[in-house]
């Protein structure tokens, strides 16, 4: 938000395309990272930082005004997301892992149908709140004259969210009910539920709401058909890829140990906690334990 405010001192620096750049390499990291995790909140979790990415990569190119778009919708539906995990983490006593759920539809259908919604939402399908701002900026990263490199990384990444999101849906809802955890499938929380229909209702509506409100003049977006529809390709694409690979059997699945340094680099978002988080506060932690 502050970046949003003072980005009339940061137009046309060195600083804005470095920028770009990083945070471009960041969404297309927490992407990829997302794929390899177990973990439900830390999915979230790497689809925020994707989204991140997105918006500080939108605003360096200046669009200002779509990056705080964004920032509201993805508010909307991600508020929603992180309420549904914590519902369904509280109800597997306290347990995050995502193999060990499945089909939970059957036992709480009203928080898996928030979840399901702003899961699409934030995959961008077409008239939920995720898909105007997002479509919009990827339309306007395509109208502006930017290298390949930029371009690539940000259709690759929105195929990655979509990849990431069916795999997320597979595990939870289409796979059957597998008792690896002790389930404690009370009632739904109606007490969460207010609020959670509440967000609901706002992750459907609020992207068509805030793009009557917020624009005084729309965006003229003039593109080839190809072009135009090249963010629905991308996202089929990538719903179809995560729904193959949750189909996957055993012997499929063993093949992964061919791989299994560059899947140990890339689940581990290339390795940034163990060098610049742990491997730089180490040295000081362990000398204070020592004096």
């Amino acid at each position: 938000y502050l970046l949003i405010r003072f980005n009339n001192l940061l137009l046309g620096t060195e600083f804005l395309q470095m920028l770009l750049l990083i945070s471009g390499l960041t969404m297309f990291m927490a992407g990829i990272s997302a794929n390899f995790e177990f973990d439900l909140k830390k999915i979230i979790a790497l689809s925020t930082l994707s989204q991140l990415g997105l918006m500080m990569s939108i605003l360096s190119m200046g669009f200002y005004d779509l990056a705080f778009f964004h920032l509201l919708t993805h508010a909307m539906f991600k508020a929603l997301l992180f309420m549904c995990a914590g519902m369904i983490i509280h109800m597997m006593s306290d347990n995050q892992d995502i193999r060990l759920m499945g089909g939970l539809s059957k036992y709480i259908p009203l928080t898996s149908l928030c979840l399901n919604i702003s899961n699409l939402a934030l995959c961008g399908i077409p008239f939920l709140a995720g898909f105007y701002s997002k479509d919009l900026i990827l339309e306007m990263v395509s109208m502006s004259n930017l290298n390949l490199v930029v371009f690539y990384l940000y259709y690759f990444s929105t195929g990655l969210t979509m990849f990431y999101t069916i795999r997320l849906l597979m595990y939870l809802m289409v796979n059957e009910f597998n008792l690896m955890s002790i389930y404690n499938l009370y009632d739904e929380d109606y007490i969460m539920l207010k609020s959670m229909i509440i967000l609901l209702f706002m992750s459907v509506v609020s992207g068509s709401v805030l793009s009557w409100l917020i624009f005084s003049y729309p965006y003229m977006i003039y593109l080839p058909f190809t072009l135009k529809m090249l963010v629905i390709y991308v996202s089929i694409l990538g719903g179809l890829m995560g729904w193959i690979m949750s189909k996957m059997n055993l012997y499929s699945l063993n093949k992964f140990l061919f791989t299994y340094e560059l899947s140990s680099y890339l689940g581990t978002m290339w390795f940034m906690p163990a060098l610049f988080t742990y491997g730089i506060s180490y040295k000081f932690l362990k000398l204070g334990q020592d004096l």
